[in-house]
C-alpha cells in the first residue's frame, strides 16, 4: 500500500513524517509533498489530482491536508471533495460501497491546535511547558483558542512572532505526540480517515 500526501507547508510535512507512522502500519509506505502555502496547493491540486485519475493503482490513496484558518470548514471539505469529483476520483465523503481514493481533512483552525491537544508532547519538547496547559481555560479545547493557534502556541513557547520556527515547533512536538491520548477534535477526525484507509485494516 502506498499514500500520496499533499500538506500546504513544510511544517505540515515535518509533523506528518513523524505521526503518519505511528497511524499506518510498517508495511504501508507514504511520501509527502509540501506546498509554499494553502493557496499554492488549492491552486495546483485540481491538476495534480486529474494526472494521478489517469494512472492511480488500486493500493494507493491520497491523502490532503490543510488548515481551516478563517474559512468556512464546510465549504472548504466541500470544495477539495469536489476537485477530487472533478478529477474522476473518488472522495471519502462522497463514497457509497466504501471504495474511495482521496481522504480530504481539515486542521481547525491550523496544524498548531494538534500540538495542543497533546500537551504532554508539548512538555517533552519544551519542558517549560506546563504539564496543566490543557487545564487552562483559553487551552481546554484546542480547535477553538482564540486569536490564531499558531500565535497563541507562540505566546507558550516564549517566542515573538517574527521569530516562531513553526518547521522545528512541528517536527519536535510530533515526536513525541501519541495519537491516542490527543483532545484535538479535528486532529482525531484526521486519524479516523487515516485508519479508514485499505493499508490501515488488521
Amino acid at each position: 500500500m502506498h499514500i500520496e500526501v499533499f500538506v500546504e507547508d513544510i511544517s505540515a510535512e515535518a509533523a506528518l513524517t513523524n505521526l503518519l507512522p505511528k497511524l499506518l502500519p510498517e508495511d504501508c509506505e507514504f511520501v509527502t509533498h509540501a506546498y509554499a502555502g494553502k493557496q499554492s496547493l488549492l491552486r495546483k491540486l485540481p491538476g495534480r489530482l486529474r494526472g494521478y485519475a489517469d494512472w492511480l493503482p488500486d493500493d494507493w490513496h491520497i491523502v490532503v491536508l490543510v488548515d481551516r484558518d478563517a474559512d468556512d470548514c464546510r465549504e472548504l471539505k466541500a470544495r477539495l471533495d469536489a476537485m477530487a469529483v472533478e478529477a474522476g476520483l473518488m472522495p471519502k465523503a462522497r463514497a457509497v460501497s466504501g471504495r474511495f481514493h482521496v481522504v480530504n481533512r481539515i486542521a481547525i483552525e491550523e496544524l498548531e491546535a494538534w500540538f495542543f491537544g497533546d500537551v504532554e508532547a508539548l512538555h517533552a519538547a519544551y519542558s517549560h511547558v506546563p504539564e496543566t496547559l490543557a487545564k487552562k481555560k483559553p487551552y481546554r479545547d484546542p480547535d477553538a483558542i482564540k486569536g490564531g493557534t499558531w500565535e497563541a502556541l507562540a505566546r507558550v513557547l516564549g517566542y515573538p512572532r517574527e521569530t516562531y520556527p513553526k518547521i522545528e515547533v512541528a517536527r519536535k512536538v510530533s515526536g513525541y505526540m501519541d495519537p491516542a491520548r490527543n483532545r484535538s477534535h479535528s486532529f482525531n477526525v484526521f486519524a479516523s480517515g487515516i485508519a479508514e484507509l485499505p493499508c490501515s485494516d488488521a
